[in-house]
Protein backbone atom coordinates (compact mmCIF):
# COMPACT_ATOMS: atom_id res chain seq x y z
CA UNK A 1 0.00 0.00 0.00
CA UNK A 2 0.90 3.63 -0.81
CA UNK A 3 1.07 5.92 2.03
CA UNK A 4 -0.24 9.19 2.23
CA UNK A 5 1.65 12.43 1.01
CA UNK A 6 2.25 15.14 3.19
CA UNK A 7 1.89 18.72 2.08
CA UNK A 8 5.65 19.50 1.31
CA UNK A 9 5.13 16.13 -0.86
CA UNK A 10 1.91 16.77 -2.63
CA UNK A 11 3.43 20.11 -3.68
CA UNK A 12 7.12 18.87 -4.52
CA UNK A 13 5.30 16.31 -6.58
CA UNK A 14 2.66 18.75 -8.62
CA UNK A 15 5.96 20.36 -10.10
CA UNK A 16 6.46 16.84 -12.11
CA UNK A 17 2.99 16.63 -13.66
CA UNK A 18 2.29 20.68 -14.47
CA UNK A 19 -1.14 19.87 -16.61
CA UNK A 20 -3.02 18.35 -13.38
CA UNK A 21 -4.81 20.43 -10.65
CA UNK A 22 -4.81 19.55 -7.23
CA UNK A 23 -8.51 19.84 -6.03
CA UNK A 24 -8.84 18.73 -2.24
CA UNK A 25 -7.68 14.79 -2.00
CA UNK A 26 -7.21 14.27 -5.88
CA UNK A 27 -5.51 14.98 -8.87
CA UNK A 28 -7.69 16.33 -11.85
CA UNK A 29 -6.81 17.09 -15.86
CA UNK A 30 -9.03 17.46 -18.51
CA UNK A 31 -7.77 16.76 -21.98
CA UNK A 32 -9.51 17.98 -25.08
CA UNK A 33 -9.08 15.48 -27.95
CA UNK A 34 -9.47 16.25 -31.61
CA UNK A 35 -12.69 13.65 -32.15
CA UNK A 36 -14.54 11.35 -29.93
CA UNK A 37 -13.02 8.80 -31.41
CA UNK A 38 -9.30 9.88 -30.55
CA UNK A 39 -11.14 11.22 -27.26
CA UNK A 40 -12.23 6.69 -26.42
CA UNK A 41 -8.92 5.76 -28.14
CA UNK A 42 -7.17 7.65 -25.43
CA UNK A 43 -9.23 6.25 -22.66
CA UNK A 44 -8.00 2.59 -23.94
CA UNK A 45 -4.54 3.77 -23.58
CA UNK A 46 -5.07 4.91 -20.08
CA UNK A 47 -7.08 2.18 -18.77
CA UNK A 48 -4.19 -0.03 -20.10
CA UNK A 49 -2.07 1.90 -18.34
CA UNK A 50 -4.65 2.19 -15.00
CA UNK A 51 -4.61 -1.55 -14.74
CA UNK A 52 -0.52 -2.33 -15.48
CA UNK A 53 -0.55 0.18 -12.71
CA UNK A 54 -3.23 -1.29 -10.47
CA UNK A 55 -4.14 2.15 -10.06
CA UNK A 56 -7.72 3.27 -11.86
CA UNK A 57 -9.19 7.08 -12.52
CA UNK A 58 -12.35 8.03 -12.38
CA UNK A 59 -12.83 9.04 -16.05
CA UNK A 60 -15.69 10.80 -17.42
CA UNK A 61 -16.15 11.61 -21.50
CA UNK A 62 -17.87 14.00 -22.63
CA UNK A 63 -17.84 14.12 -27.03
CA UNK A 64 -14.17 14.86 -27.37
CA UNK A 65 -13.15 16.45 -24.00
CA UNK A 66 -11.71 13.52 -21.10
CA UNK A 67 -11.67 14.53 -17.48
CA UNK A 68 -10.00 12.54 -15.30
CA UNK A 69 -9.21 12.33 -11.56
CA UNK A 70 -6.65 10.67 -9.74
CA UNK A 71 -6.91 9.79 -6.15
CA UNK A 72 -5.73 6.71 -3.88
CA UNK A 73 -9.09 5.82 -2.38
CA UNK A 74 -8.12 3.46 -0.14
CA UNK A 75 -5.75 5.38 1.48
CA UNK A 76 -7.85 8.90 1.87
CA UNK A 77 -6.20 10.73 -0.42
CA UNK A 78 -3.13 11.49 -2.32
CA UNK A 79 -0.15 9.03 -2.63
CA UNK A 80 3.27 8.70 -5.16
CA UNK A 81 0.34 5.77 -6.64
CA UNK A 82 -1.89 9.19 -8.18
CA UNK A 83 1.73 11.24 -9.78
CA UNK A 84 2.70 8.02 -11.35
CA UNK A 85 -0.34 7.29 -13.10
CA UNK A 86 -0.75 11.34 -14.15
CA UNK A 87 3.17 11.62 -15.50
CA UNK A 88 2.14 7.92 -17.56
CA UNK A 89 -0.94 9.19 -18.83
CA UNK A 90 0.72 12.77 -19.71
CA UNK A 91 3.50 10.28 -21.90
CA UNK A 92 0.48 8.88 -23.47
CA UNK A 93 -0.61 11.93 -24.98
Amino acid sequence: MAQLLNESEISSSLTTVPSWQRSGDSLTREVELASFPDAIAFVVRVGYLAEAADHHPDIDIRWRTVSLTLSTHSEGGLTSKDFSLAAAIDSAL
